[in-house]
């Protein structure tokens, strides 16, 4: 049976890749994105009966509403939300601002909390849906100049699962997807914001701005190749809860998880000295 999907982000990247491999299975889409001059020029040959354009700042809860209402005006249902709308904050902590973290917050957190809340209420009256969340595999690891990025992502995570056992008596699935450098405009120093630090212990590093932007089109991800994947998780009995996407998110995640375990491990008896009373 045709899915209905409800896309964030979707003018480049991996918003357009997912919505380019939805519509290939035959699935109709709503396609989101903050200008609709590019959403127009992203999706100019896509076929209109099956595609919906809808504009959406996901920083802005009245419009998250609205535009699920719009797909549901359209196309009667939303069986599959994918939150992946966001931007990029790089430098060091110490030189963010917390306008900084609410810069990149705003999107990467507020808005996916903003999109869920406006699609669970439909997912509940039809008993059915699934939301997939697209994180990071900053949302799994810390890396150099993304504290800010890192938080979100890890929050999105956290929300993620807590929804999930909440949402899932009501035959509602929740994925979280961990992508690691895929071409996409996040890198794009259009798209991108630095931070640079006067910091001299940092300033010797060189230019954070420098370090990122130099991957910027060579990541070796394919946004439409993960668009594929996802619309193979949606088509499950029972969807993944957690994805990695990305021959260097395996490489890079693998090992956190196996430090991760080995430390509970090697501590299983330090961790339960801390039982009991006095």
């Amino acid at each position: 049976m045709s899915k209905v999907w409800f896309v964030t982000g979707a003018n480049s990247g991996i918003g357009a890749g997912i919505v380019t491999a939805a519509l290939d299975a035959g699935d109709k889409v709503v396609a989101t994105g903050r200008s609709m001059d590019k959403l127009r020029v992203a999706f100019a040959d896509a076929e209109s009966d099956r595609l919906a354009l809808v504009q959406l700042d996901v920083t802005d809860k009245g419009q998250a509403e609205r535009a699920v209402g719009e797909a549901v005006a359209r196309f009667g249902k939303v069986d599959v939300v994918v939150n992946n709308a966001g931007t990029a904050v790089l430098g060091n902590f110490e030189a963010f601002s917390l306008a900084d973290f609410d810069k990149q917050l705003g999107p990467n957190l507020y808005g996916v909390i903003n999109v869920m809340q406006a699609a669970l209420p439909v997912m509940r009256k039809q008993r059915s849906g699934h939301i997939i969340n697209i994180s990071s595999v900053a949302g799994g690891v810390g890396q150099k100049h993304t504290s800010a990025y890192s938080a979100g992502k890890f929050a999105v995570e956290g929300l993620s699962m807590s929804v999930a056992r909440e949402v899932e008596q009501f035959g509602i699935n929740v994925t979280i997807v961990e992508p690691g450098f895929f071409r996409s405009k996040l890198l794009d120093q259009a798209s991108a914001s630095f931070v640079e630090t006067t910091i001299e212990d940092y300033v010797t590093e060189g230019s954070t701005r420098d370090m990122w932007s130099a991957y910027d089109g060579y990541q070796n991800g394919n946004p439409y190749k993960l668009g594929k994947a996802l619309v193979q998780i949606a088509a499950m009995d029972k969807p993944l809860k957690l994805f990695l996407a990305g021959s260097d998110a395996v490489e890079v995640l693998t090992p956190v998880v196996e430090e991760r375990l080995k430390a509970i491990k090697d501590n299983a008896a330090l961790s339960v000295s801390t039982d009991g009373v006095d």
